[in-house]
């Protein structure tokens, strides 16, 4: 660590010139790490070669997700005037990514994952915490995806079941199951410019929702409801909380860093990602609300009307959104598992066959956990609300200081650090204390 203490120094903010991938099958560090007991310590192994335009879509559809659901439920909650505070929060997230961006860029050669980050700033200890943080939420968000794919289309599908090798599948488990087999193949692709692919559909689909919402409105209710509230203090800890969750993406930020062909570009993917799902986070809100008023549901789609064509379209669109992200979710847990058991894949430019098996094994055991696991969704909103906040806010201010704080950090953006790590804690507080009311409600 002393080491790399040095070259720490040496240099506040490098720019990168590497145009090959961060991570180097020659270097010796690396296989060091690879020997670690955990999970934990496991490299990620390298993306590169996509380009500006399939970097953003990645980025964006690793951003945006089904959050924008609760947006218009988030609106109600804390009043018209909360949308500051979404504007203040994608404002925020947008700085934190910036700052994982310049963390990764401390030292090239040493840093090329979230974890590294850690243990470049901390040591090894941080290096496992975060990981841990990192790759339990992703995995959780993995599981909730197919939960709400299983709900949803049992919803739909009421009464529908199959024979299976002996075995019935019915309702919500039948689903889950058909939702893994159709993301599967895509956890196989190991270049994320391919990748992109699946990212651009599933914009389309959160553009397809939002459009779903203006046919609802002009067919229907229009969009002047009297019962909307200009300021709701009461619920604005609650607006807060869903801001934060639309914009949580960071644990991915650099498996895609590092899928670039050029990685200065970074920060102005990162803004215009940043920009394009805050537009389409804003309007939905704003739409949702002017239609349902505060008589609008958790998730907007519930207060569309049966049978109407933009409710089936929205319900679609809904459900294609978790299938094309999934895969960038599970990409770091599986790039991980690779590097922690060593395994090599034979050629560069396709999956390989472990590849494909570790991908299969991380597909089967969140679909088995999004079937078994009791009051799942009040325990992804416990774990939610403490590992996103974590991972979005928390971990790179901290890191951010202790790797460049020897450099001479301005006073002015210590001050801005150490108040978005105040607000990252109050959401981090108030959002465990109402999931474990949540919990704790239903025994």
């Amino acid at each position: 660590m002393e080491g790399r203490r040095t070259c720490q120094g040496e240099a506040a903010l490098p720019v990168s010139t590497l145009s090959e991938p961060l991570l180097s099958g020659s270097d010796t560090k690396g296989a060091d790490l690879a020997t670690a007991e955990d999970l934990e310590a496991a490299q990620l192994p390298s993306y590169g070669g996509a380009s500006f335009s399939r970097t953003c879509l990645n980025l964006t559809n690793a951003v945006s997700g089904i959050g924008v659901l609760s947006m218009p439920y988030a609106v109600s909650q804390g009043g018209w005037a909360s949308l500051a505070l979404f504007a203040l929060v994608g404002a925020l997230c947008y700085y934190t990514g910036t700052l994982i961006e310049r963390c990764m860029r401390a030292d090239p050669d040493a840093i090329r994952s979230y974890p590294d980050i850690g243990e470049f700033a901390f040591g090894s200890g941080c290096r496992r915490a975060i990981a841990f943080f990192m790759y339990v939420e992703l995995y959780l968000v993995a599981i909730s995806f197919l939960v709400l794919e299983g709900d949803n289309l049992h919803k739909l599908f009421p009464g529908a079941a199959v024979e299976f090798l002996g075995c019935r599948l019915q309702g919500k488990q039948l689903f889950i199951a058909l939702a893994a087999a159709v993301v599967l193949p895509t956890t196989w692709l190991k270049n994320l410019g391919v990748l992109a692919y699946v990212s651009a559909v599933g914009l389309v689909a959160s553009a397809a929702l939002t459009a779903s919402l203006v046919w609802a409105g002009v067919a229907e209710t229009g969009f002047h409801r009297s019962s909307t509230t200009v300021l709701n203090p009461s619920g604005l800890p609650t607006s807060l909380g869903l801001y934060f969750v639309c914009f949580t993406g960071h644990a991915v930020f650099p498996t895609i860093y590092s899928s670039m062909r050029n990685n200065r570009h970074f920060s102005k993917v990162l803004l215009v990602s940043s920009v394009i799902c805050s537009l389409n986070y804003g309007l939905t809100a704003v739409l949702g609300y002017m239609i349902y008023g505060d008589d609008v549901q958790s998730q907007v789609t519930l207060n569309l009307p049966s049978g109407k064509l933009y409710t089936k379209v929205a319900i679609v669109m809904t459900l294609v959104n978790p299938l094309a992200k999934y895969a960038l979710l599970a990409a770091p847990i599986t790039a991980a598992l690779e590097e922690k058991f060593k395994f090599s894949v034979p050629d560069p430019g396709s999956s390989g066959a472990a590849r494909v098996a570790i991908s299969t094994t991380v597909v089967v055991s969140t679909a088995v956990a999004a079937c078994t696991v009791p009051f799942f969704g009040y325990l992804m909103s416990f774990i939610g609300s403490f590992l996103s906040v974590m991972a979005t806010v928390i971990f790179p201010c901290l890191c951010f200081l202790k790797i460049y704080k020897a450099d001479g950090i301005r006073r002015v953006e210590i001050a801005a650090i150490i108040a978005i790590l105040m607000v990252g804690v109050f959401v981090a507080v108030t959002g465990t204390y109402t999931s474990l009311q949540q919990i704790i409600g239903t025994f």
